[in-house]
């Protein structure tokens, strides 16, 4: 199948390849419901020298960079107690983590969780962190630029792999909440 966007050889329907996917992703894909089907999930193998975003689009497209989302673990903190949430911004943006981010969370400080914690709280290699599969009762804070995009790149849960998501089904993720502004331009 052809890629909706990017330059790659093959796109796969993720349930179709499920083995390809870290467990909570896979177990995610599986359980999946909503308005847009899994089917129009679709994995594409990349290789994972490549998977920081600047080297990622030179190599699968320029058009890309507009096109990608990251996706960081965050902790917000208030009163001695840590809440762990994820932030999916463009590419193109970095998360506002003390702005937004703080007043979402009603935490009095938040910071990018360290990598032991992201990698240890989600089950996913570091670089390839995605929204999809992420532990139950996790906010999940989209950028609505990220929603209106036709279709968005972002991590498959290694770094080997990425996910094409119709943009839409990020505000149908389990604890998504679509902010205005959540990323900022660099």
């Amino acid at each position: 199948m052809r890629a909706p966007i990017g330059d790659f050889d093959q796109a796969t329907p993720a349930p179709d390849c499920l083995a390809e996917l870290t467990g909570p992703v896979a177990d995610a894909v599986r359980r999946w419901t909503g308005a847009v089907p899994a089917e129009q999930i679709l994995y594409v193998d990349t290789d994972p020298r490549w998977a920081d975003t600047a080297v990622f689009v030179e190599h699968y497209g320029r058009e890309l960079l507009e096109q990608s989302a990251n996706c960081v673990v965050v902790a917000g903190k208030r009163g001695g107690e840590s809440t762990l949430a994820a932030c999916v911004v463009l590419s193109t943006t970095r998360v506002d983590v003390n702005g937004v981010v703080r007043r979402r969370l009603g935490a009095r400080k938040a910071s990018f969780a360290s990598m032991d914690t992201a990698t240890g709280g989600t089950g996913m290699e570091y670089g390839g962190i995605t929204p999809i599969g992420l532990p139950a009762g996790w906010p999940v804070l989209v950028d609505s630029a990220v929603v209106d995009l036709p279709y968005v790149l972002v991590g498959s849960g290694r770094r080997r792999g990425k996910l094409l998501v119709p943009g839409k089904a990020f505000a149908e993720l389990p604890g998504a909440d679509v902010l205005d502004g959540l990323g900022v331009p660099v």
